[in-house]
């Protein structure tokens, strides 16, 4: 044992775990991937002795957050790298909310010199033995490289990452959505795992943690080894504090939360619920906007379904759960999802969810939670759709006893500091001198199992 993990073992029973937490991405005030960075450090400073490294984009929201700059979180200025990259990106990306792996391809190269400035910063730091634990938390990109893995490993200090999430591959039958996305370059996002840094950060991580099971079954049987299924997303209760109370009844009433774009199948919810909400069984309300609200608007005049769709636009992200509360079935037919966070807060607030089976959504919810509508064709999906929604304006009565399982998992299982609870437990796993038999637990790729690993 080296003298750096020596004097970890020693002192590391008596007094929190030291975590320098990488989270480029942590903004209390965005959405997405900054807000999970962002809940994830927060939860994780109530369990552990947290210094968070971010991003100098971050730094006023975080200090409006109350957040003190030097003690709580250091602020990287690697603008003269990522400025240039992120409007070159933004220009190849062909339009606001598309081309998202050309996003991530220059966000890798940007990050290489946040990572060198972080290292210039703390590796003097790291080398004296100030810290027991490095966690990159953000990106969750599996396709953005580390090099502070392998400098890491010769400090003898663990570097734990994740959750990575991402690589869902185009279902074959969407190639046309591919290319309305402008995801031109998922074709080519094996390549990544040539960039400087993508195996050695799988390679000296002492825990992988995989945030869907897509991601687990990416990894190799050696890096299962070190591999913990833990999912992305959780819910916040400050910010979720409505309740579903109505009782579903016909019609039923569907919501949808996203950005308006190919990948979200809105335009196959439409057309599956077109007869129920023909007939007055069933109302859709599409929170969000994005380039498809044009056609899909036009879509809703075509099939005479107008007056039974509502287009709610943007709202404020405080004023979701309100139009969540006020509906009985949560519909969102994503096509490659990730995560799946939207899904977490509908369940939340006790709403069942409608997903694919099919990536990250098909990670959190099961038929005691929602309904699973397998992958196939457009036209296979749409059937499917069709039927599924038939069955439950039928029994309307499922919904609620759907949403009540849903919400009581959720707060259950997947909040903040659950997940926060569920990561100091990896932390010790990883220290020296551990009981190798107190935590070696692997999780397998079920719903309940998911569960299992969100439990405080």
């Amino acid at each position: 044992m080296s003298e750096s993990s020596a004097r970890v073992a020693e002192t590391t029973a008596a007094r929190p775990v030291r975590v320098l937490l990488i989270a480029e991405a942590a903004n209390p005030e965005w959405v997405s991937v900054p807000l999970v960075g962002w809940s994830c450090a927060a939860a994780l400073r109530e369990v552990a002795d947290v210094h968070v490294v971010t991003h100098v984009r971050n730094r006023d929201a975080l200090c409006r957050a109350g957040w003190i700059e030097g003690t709580d979180f250091t602020a990287i200025d690697s603008e003269a790298v990522a400025g240039p990259l992120y409007r070159l990106a933004s220009l190849l990306r062909g339009g606001r909310g598309k081309g998202w792996s050309t996003m991530t391809a220059f966000a890798a190269i940007a990050y290489y010199y946040f990572e060198h400035l972080v290292w210039r910063r703390f590796g003097r730091d790291l080398r004296a033995g100030r810290y027991d634990v490095v966690h990159r938390l953000t990106p969750l990109s599996p396709a953005v490289p580390s090099l502070i893995a392998r400098r890491c490993r010769r400090v003898s200090v663990p570097f734990v990452v994740g959750p990575l999430n991402g690589g869902v591959p185009w279902p074959a039958a969407f190639r046309r959505e591919q290319h309305r996305e402008r995801e031109w370059l998922s074709a080519f996002r094996n390549l990544s795992r040539l960039l400087p840094g993508a195996r050695s950060m799988r390679r000296e991580a002492s825990a992988i943690i995989a945030g869907s099971t897509t991601m687990l079954d990416d990894l190799t049987a050696e890096q299962r080894t070190r591999a913990y299924f833990v999912p992305e997303n959780a819910v916040d209760a400050a910010r979720f504090t409505e309740i579903r109370t109505r009782r579903a009844s016909s019609p039923v009433h569907a919501v949808f939360v996203g950005r308006l774009v190919p990948l979200k199948g809105v335009d196959m919810l439409l057309e599956a619920a077109a007869p129920l909400v023909r007939a007055g069984r069933l109302t859709v309300d599409l929170v969000g906007d994005g380039p498809e609200r044009g056609p899909l608007a036009l879509l809703a005049d075509r099939e005479n379904i107008a007056g039974g769709v509502t287009f709610s636009g943007w709202v404020d992200h405080a004023d979701v759960q309100r139009h969540l509360a006020s509906a009985d079935l949560f519909a969102f037919p994503s096509i490659k999802e990730f995560g799946g966070g939207a899904v977490l807060e509908a369940m939340a607030v006790g709403l069942p969810a409608l997903v694919m089976n099919y990536g990250g959504p098909a990670d959190l919810v099961d038929d005691e939670t929602g309904y699973r509508i397998d992958m196939g064709t457009r036209s296979e999906i749409v059937g499917r759709l069709r039927e599924t929604l038939g069955a439950i304006v039928d029994d309307p009565a499922g919904l609620d006893r759907r949403g009540q399982v849903a919400r009581e998992r959720v707060w259950r299982d997947f909040t903040w500091p659950a997940k926060a609870r569920r990561l100091l437990e990896i932390y010790r796993s990883v220290l020296p001198e551990r009981d190798e038999t107190s935590h070696r637990a692997r999780f397998a790729p079920s719903v309940d199992e998911c569960a299992m690993v969100e439990a405080a």
